[in-house]
């Protein structure tokens, strides 16, 4: 009985792959430029993954985030909160379990979020001139 307890008090495995497979699947079907995904359980308490992209420009970003909350919302019945839509350069949108950064490709280069936040396992940032 007390495993089924502390089963309830995580977030659900399939839950979270499920967010995490629907963002990644999103974005891809969205044309989202040099897309990673950063493992952050065990090593983080804010989310289980991050994802970062870019787009090719503000509104490609804008289009990607707002596509990508109304699945999460539609698909999983969930709520996710976005920062930074109405410029569009840099939009966050968290979802709970799956944290995702969608950039302008200069912008993301200039705040490196995959070198902070992938504990020294991440590729380095793409190249804006070959995007």
């Amino acid at each position: 009985m007390a495993a089924q307890s502390l089963a309830r008090t995580t977030p659900d495995a399939d839950s979270v792959a499920a967010l995490h497979t629907l963002v990644l699947s999103s974005l891809e079907d969205d044309q989202a430029v040099e897309t990673i995904s950063i493992p952050l359980e065990g090593k983080s308490s804010i989310a289980d993954h991050m994802v970062i992209a870019s787009g090719r420009s503000t509104r490609q970003v804008a289009s990607m985030a707002q596509k990508l909350v109304e699945r999460i919302k539609g698909e999983l019945g969930r709520s996710a909160r976005v920062e930074g839509l109405p410029t569009a350069d840099w939009v966050l949108i968290d979802a709970g379990d799956v944290i995702v950064h969608l950039f302008r490709p200069e912008v993301r280069s200039f705040y490196n979020l995959e070198r902070m936040w992938a504990f020294g396992e991440a590729p380095p940032p793409p190249n804006p001139a070959h995007a």
